[in-house]
């Protein structure tokens, strides 16, 4: 595979087994602290992706809850393929980020509705689905168990 500048265009997308999570980045900042970069895939690349409704819901949602578990999340964005999202931390490592994830997914699939998903808040606030959100939270709940698990070999 040809040597690109973007991480995630190292990975072999057609050898890993979604759901997973995974370190993509960690580097140690001048500071001293450690900042790592999680990949976490909710849907099989190429296979199947999440709706933009759901994509949307699901990062509002996560980065106000997550918040409740750690104030060590920088980021949490989605990937433009729709399959996953990016959380960017201040040295969370591997086995706590796995618990905050987990604990997070609970609260989206426990909440009433979509935070800040309006107007004021939100640049396209209509675009919004609480039922999309917690069904693919739930989901990747269901497989908590596989979320080390990358690869399909």
């Amino acid at each position: 595979m040809e040597k690109t500048n973007v991480e995630s265009f190292q990975l072999d997308h057609t050898k890993v087994k979604a759901p997973f999570v995974r370190v993509a980045h960690r580097e140690t900042l001048p500071g001293g602290d450690e900042f790592i970069k999680y990949d976490i895939r909710f849907c099989q690349p190429n296979v199947e992706h999440l709706e933009m409704p759901v994509v949307h819901s699901l990062e509002h949602s996560i980065a106000e809850h997550m918040r409740d578990h750690t104030d060590k999340l920088l980021d949490f964005s989605p990937m433009g393929c729709q399959t996953g999202f990016y959380a960017m931390t201040l040295g969370i490592e591997p086995e706590e980020f796995m618990r905050v994830l987990e604990d997070t997914l609970v609260d989206v699939v426990h909440m009433t509705e979509v935070p800040a998903a309006n107007e004021v808040q939100c640049g396209w606030g209509a675009s919004h689905t609480l039922e999309g959100a917690q069904a693919a939270a739930q989901k990747m709940l269901n497989h908590r168990e596989e979320w080390d698990k990358i690869y399909s070999h």
